[in-house]
């Protein structure tokens, strides 16, 4: 092991992270409870610091040195840049206009209600020590703590309505309006959230200009063949990015903001989707388990699991209860409810990118970020074995348009 350098590990560490997952979750089956995702965070929390490292400590450090590690977060910066670049094109906002008062009252309510429910766990946390980050204010990481629990995973809510024959039906696409919503409220949020009055010169300055940048950015890209809208794209990415970690925000802000602005019309559909399946099996893993390495356990096990089950029962709970008051507003039909409030409920990637932005501004400590992805974790693994009976039940849900 001594002999092998820089290189050889780094290729071992890949090894690892394109092999064991898919392994996992092709021979173990686990695809009806956990998708491959949910798998490849998994295994990262097997492989961090807590448990690999904690038993097996010079294997962990042999592998994931500081060196490796670097290396690796590189590639995860670009993968979840370009993932959540996408999730930005993909909002359908002229949908959730033209269906604007359902869209609104729905998204609202299951916005709102797991957004109360998560800041009074917030709240709670205050009361120990240990969950706060030392950046942080109250009120931030109170509410860094109730967006987490509010959060729709948008691209993972595609994968698993693709999963149940959903994404292009009538109840599918309403769904996709509601977390629509929801998205661009979260990410709104989270700039709030990640305000910083030393800086508040250089994110307004961002802030504006990026208003009027974008607007004539749209106006070329426009005039572009489609072709070269991919490489404009990619380079606006990365500018957007690099102003808003530079004004102070966080560049996967900057990144949703890039693809937001963006017509999803300027590009072939088909494409897309291959864009965003070739980007969540290159180079997606990488960023996966080294979401997992993160994980700590310096509060206690116990604490931890503890907290990611109080944080679960308030996701969801909240989630439920806001689509079911949003439902008899609406007058839906028995059973939509319930089908689409699970589904929203879904939180691998987005709340996982959410929290590590929370971590890396010190608005959460490693612990309050473990207890948070186990939390994302459970309730995708919840989220199919839920629906899909639900659907077989009743196959008129899949045609109602509400």
């Amino acid at each position: 092991m001594q002999t092998m350098g820089t290189t050889e590990i780094f290729l071992i560490a890949m090894l690892i992270i394109l092999s064991l997952p898919f392994l996992v979750w092709r021979y173990l089956k686990t695809d009806y409870f956990a998708p491959m995702v949910v798998v490849q965070i998994v295994m990262g929390i097997l492989l961090g610091p807590g448990l690999l490292g904690a038993h097996f400590p010079e294997y962990y450090n042999f592998v994931f040195s500081p060196t490796i590690l670097q290396s690796l977060n590189g590639i995860a910066w670009w993968a979840v840049m370009l993932f959540v670049f996408i999730a930005g094109l993909e909002l359908d906002l002229t949908k959730a206009w033209q269906y604007r008062r359902e869209s609104g009252i729905t998204a609202g309510f299951a916005l709102g209600t797991p957004l109360i429910f998560g800041c009074g766990v917030g709240l709670l946390l205050l009361q120990y020590s240990g969950w706060i980050g030392s950046g942080a204010k109250d009120w931030q990481f109170v509410v860094g703590i109730g967006m987490s629990c509010a959060v729709t995973a948008l691209p993972i809510l595609i994968l698993l309505l693709e999963k149940l024959d959903l994404l292009r039906e009538p109840i599918g696409q309403r769904i996709m309006r509601y977390a629509s919503l929801d998205d661009i409220l979260i990410w709104a949020v989270l700039a709030v959230v990640l305000l910083d009055w030393e800086r508040i010169g250089r994110q307004a300055m961002f802030l504006s200009t990026f208003a009027v940048v974008a607007w004539g950015f749209r106006k070329f890209l426009a005039s572009m063949q489609e072709t070269d809208r991919w490489y404009f794209s990619l380079m606006w990415l990365v500018a957007v990015a690099l102003a808003a970690d530079w004004s102070g925000l966080h560049y996967m802000v900057g990144a949703f903001m890039a693809g937001a602005v963006i017509d999803a019309h300027m590009f072939d559909q088909k494409r897309m989707d291959f864009l965003r399946h070739n980007v969540l099996l290159i180079i997606m893993p990488v960023f996966f388990l080294s979401t997992g390495l993160k994980t700590h356990w310096g509060v206690g096990g116990m604490s931890v699991f503890l907290v990611s089950a109080i944080l679960l029962i308030a996701s969801v709970s909240g989630k439920l209860l806001g689509v079911r008051i949003a439902g008899k507003i609406l007058r839906w039909g028995k059973g939509e409810a319930s089908v689409i409030g699970w589904l929203l409920q879904t939180k691998a990637l987005i709340m996982i990118i959410f929290s590590n932005v929370l971590l890396d501004k010190n608005i959460i400590t490693a612990d309050t970020f473990t207890a948070l992805l186990i939390m994302a974790v459970a309730s995708t693994m919840l989220t199919v074995p839920m629906v899909a009976p639900k659907i077989a039940r009743d196959s008129n849900l899949v045609a109602k348009l509400g």
